[in-house]
């Protein structure tokens, strides 16, 4: 690429999912939908389980920040979204792209750890439930809650600091709905080799780590549960992990999809379509899998509702 056609860049244009006129006021109710169920159901979830003394446990103590993080992680790009749906003027700051990727970084870390955190929170309780109270103490779960936090920041931030350095671009138009990393490095002018490097070595990483951790703690519980005598006891055990399950399969497979394969450069739409599972779809349906499948929380609906 020539240097005549790298430049400094104050703004940068964002394509969008569509540039079909006619799929606007679709896409747009969609996903207006789609936030509005995400903004009730997690803030709905946090709420529930602040006012019912029933839900003061440890496993539904992490739930509430997962709901938050889900809350922060599609807040952080559907408005956004929306608005590049009505809106001819797709454009973003330099400034505000990179603080939505940086959020969206740092959220997107967090939920990923907070899964491996419940993964072992449902090991302890399943494996040694008279000890449960005991070892998930508060103090412990302060610290792998804070732990999560910590490191989505930081991560993100080594990414965002690689990122500020690129010096000009050969475009300012993204041929995506947010500013995430992969498109934007595919613009610098500069060698971005290492910032590619350390997101593959970063997401692979924390994903690795992470499903060691989830792989190894559903074993035990795989293991404890075949070793149950009570029917009804395998069955309780088997239904309070599946909604956690089942969140951590969608997740986890989409993020592997996007970041954790080998880049081929025909791949924009068929990562569009996975970015929107877990930006979008993952924390509208994160609330709606934990409150459905589970009893404690229907109860307490019920009670506060009723």
């Amino acid at each position: 690429m020539g240097e005549e056609n790298c430049t400094v860049v104050t703004e940068f244009i964002l394509l969008g999912l569509s540039d079909a006129p006619e799929l606007r006021v679709f896409l747009f109710m969609v996903f207006l939908l789609i936030y509005g169920v995400t903004v009730w159901g997690n803030l709905g979830m946090i709420a529930l389980i602040q006012v019912s003394p029933r839900l003061h446990t440890p496993m539904y103590f992490f739930l509430s920040h997962l709901s938050l993080v889900d809350y922060c992680y599609s807040t952080n790009i559907l408005p956004k979204l929306l608005a590049n749906i009505i809106n001819k003027d797709k454009a973003i700051s330099f400034l505000g792209c990179m603080v939505q990727f940086y959020l969206f970084c740092a959220y997107g870390i967090t939920e990923i750890c907070l899964l491996a955190v419940m993964a072992y929170d449902r090991f302890v309780a399943i494996c040694s439930p008279l000890l449960y109270m005991v070892t998930m103490s508060q103090k412990l779960r302060m610290v792998l809650v804070s732990s999560c936090y910590v490191c989505g920041t930081l991560s993100s931030l080594i990414h965002l600091c690689l990122a500020l350095e690129i010096p000009s671009y050969r475009s300012n138009v993204i041929n995506h709905f947010f500013c995430d990393l992969p498109p934007l490095l595919s613009l610098a002018c500069s060698d971005v080799t290492v910032n590619k490097l350390l997101v593959y070595i970063g997401a692979s990483f924390i994903e690795i780590l992470t499903i060691v951790i989830i792989l190894t703690s559903y074993l035990f519980i795989l293991i404890t549960i075949l070793r149950m005598r009570s029917a009804e006891g395998r069955c309780k055990a088997f239904s309070t992990c599946a909604s956690h399950l089942t969140a951590i399969v969608v997740f986890h497979g989409t993020i592997l999809f996007t970041y954790c394969r080998p880049s081929s450069g025909n791949n924009e739409d068929a990562d569009k379509v996975a970015t929107v599972f877990y930006t979008v779809v993952i924390p509208m349906l994160n609330p709606l899998i934990y409150s459905l499948r589970n009893k404690d929380v229907k109860e307490a609906l019920r009670r506060v509702v009723g």
